[in-house]
């Protein structure tokens, strides 16, 4: 059953999130100095800085719930999307993926463009019905798979089930 979904993170949860975050112990982590190993850590902690002071999680937010959200199950495992209905009097389908590590949040730019070319001086005939479903277990949409699955079961997932 396919069901109407707005995200809302409640202020507690992500206060629960930034505590996590300022209280990570930096010092416990190797400096090598640069990118050889893995992530800087100056460059982490400037990120992470950036999470609990600056970001506006509820504006990001808030630019997920313009667009028409659900989520549905497929073989018991929680399905998140965007289904934004095109213009126009048959707007052909168009599923847009995200990879790993990426997110839905790489496509928020595109989809009003693809599913209503008019407001951007296009033909409506043209528009798309725009499809951007979350990788399962990715972002905060619901549970993720039980033991990890691949990119065949992810696709079988989207395209047949």
């Amino acid at each position: 059953m396919i069901k109407p979904f707005k995200v809302n993170i409640s202020d507690q949860v992500l206060e629960a999130i930034y505590a996590k975050v300022k209280k990570f112990p930096w010092h416990e982590m190797p400096d090598d100095g640069g990118w050889e190993y893995g992530t800087n850590l100056d460059y982490m902690k400037e990120i992470s800085n950036y999470w609990v002071s600056d970001f506006d999680w509820k504006k990001h937010e808030a630019q997920i719930n313009k667009f028409s959200n659900f989520t549905t199950k497929v073989d018991e495992i929680d399905i998140h999307f965007i289904h934004e209905k095109g213009s126009g009097s048959n707007p052909l389908p168009l599923l847009l993926m995200h990879g790993w590590p990426g997110s839905i949040v790489e496509f928020l730019h595109i989809i009003e463009k693809l599913a209503h070319p008019e407001k951007f001086g296009g033909d409506e005939e043209d528009a798309f019905d725009v499809i951007v479903p979350s990788l399962p277990g990715f972002g905060v949409f619901g549970k993720g798979p039980s033991r990890p699955i691949g990119p065949r079961k992810i696709w079988q997932i989207f395209l047949i089930s």
